[in-house]
């Protein structure tokens, strides 16, 4: 069983509990860090949303069925106050809970309803190869984004095209996908490639030094659309199963000369960095 399917079932067993992040960490047998990576991965959302738009939705079924005290349900969904719980409300519903009780339906909500995993889904993993990654540094075009709200990275890599190949000091044929400074919400992603210094930078540009690092390397041959199946594979179940652990330091996308940007065929290499 995968630590994404482990937290699901943990979440859904603790709606009515206090849970944080490493609690639900724990139970699914990995780090924080990595659960919410493998999360991510697989969700294209953060741990911590699901759970709360989990329990609101269970919260707006129970008032749209004629619980009578707001407040009792308020609690029972993790807040500690009425204000709180109106105001969480209103974000995840556009309604507050006194209205929906008052319209007596979820109809028209958008609810967040219990995911099943599918363990069914097979996807051709080839063993990882592992080296020793050098410092490199990177410049391009970065952006922070939430797990939630992801769709944005191709847009993201159109309008680097433009810069691909016209950078100062750049280090041609190879781009980089890079994604750092990853939380609980979300990371930042640069698109870029590498360089040999950043003194004649273009300063729309941004730029990140990758420390020396060791890697496994997992290679995509399918079409670039079909990335978040091999990332399931990796986080959810290489990973856990291999006896590395995940650093943390940014992980790469390395697009080589064999991709095609406009057709997104070619095939990637995935960089994992992990501890040793």
């Amino acid at each position: 069983m995968d630590p994404v399917a482990k937290a699901l079932w943990f979440i859904e067993s603790h709606l009515g509990g206090e849970v944080s992040l490493d609690d639900i960490a724990e139970a699914s047998g990995v780090s924080r860090f990595h659960l919410s990576r493998a999360f991510s991965a697989t969700l294209d959302r953060s741990v911590m949303r699901y759970l709360r738009g989990r329990r609101l939705s269970e919260a707006a079924r129970a008032l749209a069925y004629g619980a009578p005290d707001i407040l009792s349900v308020a609690l029972e969904a993790g807040y500690g106050s009425h204000e709180a719980f109106t105001r969480a409300f209103r974000d995840q519903f556009g309604i507050t809970p006194d209205q929906l009780r008052a319209q007596g339906t979820i109809e028209g909500l958008d609810m967040v309803e219990p995911i099943v995993m599918q363990q069914n889904i097979e996807v051709k993993l080839e063993p990882p190869r592992f080296l020793q990654g050098r410092a490199m540094l990177i410049a391009g075009l970065g952006q922070r984004f939430e797990y939630e709200s992801m769709d944005g990275i191709p847009a993201l890599w159109e309008r680097f095209h433009a810069h691909l190949g016209n950078m100062a000091g750049e280090v041609e044929g190879v781009a980089y996908g890079v994604m750092a400074n990853s939380d609980d919400k979300g990371f930042d992603y640069i698109c870029g490639a590498e360089v040999a210094d950043f003194s004649d930078m273009d300063p729309v540009l941004t730029r990140i030094r990758i420390p020396p690092q060791k890697y496994a390397v997992f290679s995509h041959r399918d079409h670039i659309s079909t990335i978040r199946n091999t990332m399931h594979a990796i986080w959810a179940g290489w990973l856990p199963d291999s006896g590395h652990e995940v650093a943390d330091a940014p992980s790469l996308e390395r697009y080589g000369r064999e991709f095609d940007p406009r057709s997104g065929a070619g095939g990637l290499d995935v960089w994992i960095p992990i501890k040793g």
